[in-house]
């Protein structure tokens, strides 16, 4: 027989169908799983809305600067308000939008009832001082007076003792009886008495014409303090700029009737501006004087503004307080009187913190939730925020780095916990 090569060959045994089939089974069973997964988040969300209606934006990391958005205008730092001084007539001697000088008349007003009150105060002051004139002519004469009974008295004192001694000298030799002798000696003693208070009474004539006068020249003095007040409130009448600038606004019309202390017109110095800004309450317990403030014009005209927190109102009206912000450096030319700018107040730099962009989700959850996209699903997380900017939202729990969070439309989702976006 011819030999053939069977001795050589091995048998193998035929594959398995079975395996084949379990390896199709095993991915099918796979992609039914996903699908079903996919299916089953798809048919337990119980809305469904379009991504064209949506905004979505991604948690990062980076630093948050926490600030804070408001109006405002600006003011003149240096803007006084010139007030009549009396009730009368006015006559405005400038026009609104002039240039003063400090010390030029703005206005004059015209009192007849002050001018009046002068010019009897000052008749007063020259009546007083002709009566201190006559007093001081009477008391030189009162005084004249004294002084000649004190010397006649001296006189009288000097004879009787020349006397009481030519009769002693007598009486000694026994020239002159005794009783003389007494009587002489009696007259001296007499003369000494008159002189004593003859010049006693001089010099407290004396004290009491230098009292009258003294209190003549006091009411003299009051009589002058009181024509000099007049006198002011005459001057007052004339009224003057108390700084350079430039007439702001008129409150009244020329020749018009006011009452005192009425408001005439604002003096503003524009060459000294700062920004007056409503605040919210919110806010102010975050504000310290001296923090940053950037400001731009209304329409972006001029760029920006860089200012520092100078004064805070200790007022609250309808929820907002006023703020006074310094400019910084040189202001931009053409700025004008209650020119409205939008401010950003600088509070914080947070940095390497999870953020997401600030977006109407914000508020219409309350901050405490957020929809996260994920494979066509609008998932509903609970979450917790931290410091808040004007474009920016602190994220502290419920996201992680790089999640889509729907920033715009969430209000479409009627708070369903999962809701399908439809591309």
């Amino acid at each position: 027989m011819i030999r053939d090569t069977s001795a050589q060959d091995t048998v193998i045994a035929a594959p398995r169908k079975w395996r084949k089939v379990s390896l199709w089974l095993a991915i099918a069973t796979l992609s039914i799983a996903g699908s079903a997964t996919l299916f089953s988040s798809w048919a337990s969300s119980k809305a469904s809305v379009s991504m064209n209606r949506l905004a979505v934006a991604q948690v990062v990391r980076g630093t948050l600067v926490r600030d804070v958005a408001v109006n405002g205008h600006l003011v003149a730092a240096v803007s006084p308000t010139v007030y009549a001084s009396a009730a009368g007539s006015v006559s405005l001697k400038v026009k609104a939008g002039a240039t003063v000088k400090k010390g030029d008349v703005v206005a004059q007003i015209d009192s007849p009832e002050i001018i009046n009150a002068y010019k009897r105060e000052q008749a007063s002051v020259e009546q007083l001082e002709a009566e201190l004139a006559r007093q001081e002519i009477l008391a030189k004469k009162q005084k004249l007076l004294a002084r000649r009974d004190a010397d006649q008295a001296e006189i009288e004192r000097v004879a009787a003792e020349r006397t009481y001694q030519r009769i002693e000298a007598a009486g000694v030799a026994g020239v002159i009886a005794k009783i003389d002798f007494l009587k002489a000696q009696d007259a001296l003693k007499s003369a000494e008495i008159r002189a004593k208070h003859a010049e006693a009474a001089t010099g407290l004539e004396h004290a009491d014409l230098d009292l009258a006068l003294k209190t003549r020249q006091s009411q003299l003095q009051q009589q002058r303090i009181n024509r000099d007040n007049a006198k002011r409130k005459v001057e007052e009448l004339t009224l003057r700029a108390p700084m350079d600038g430039l007439v702001g606004t008129l409150a009244v019309a020329d020749t018009s009737v006011v009452t005192a202390n009425a408001s005439l017109m604002t003096l503003v110095d524009l060459s000294q501006l700062e920004a007056e800004l409503e605040i919210p309450e919110s806010y102010v317990a975050d504000l310290t004087l001296g923090m940053t403030v950037e400001m731009s014009l209304n329409g972006g005209a001029g760029g920006k503004i860089i200012g520092k927190l100078s004064a805070l109102s200790p007022e609250v009206v309808k929820n907002q307080v006023l703020a006074r912000v310094r400019l910084e450096g040189v202001p931009p030319t053409g700025l004008r009187q209650s020119q409205r700018v939008s401010a950003r107040l600088l509070i914080e730099e947070k940095p390497n913190v999870l953020t997401i962009a600030r977006g109407p989700f914000f508020e219409t959850l309350g901050g405490r939730f957020a929809y996260v996209l994920e494979n066509g699903i609008a998932q509903r997380r609970e979450i917790s925020v931290g410091a808040t900017s004007v474009s920016a939202i602190e994220v502290k729990s419920g996201l992680k780095e790089g999640d889509k969070v729907i920033t715009t439309g969430v209000d479409l989702f009627e708070n369903a916990a999962s809701v399908s976006i439809i591309n």
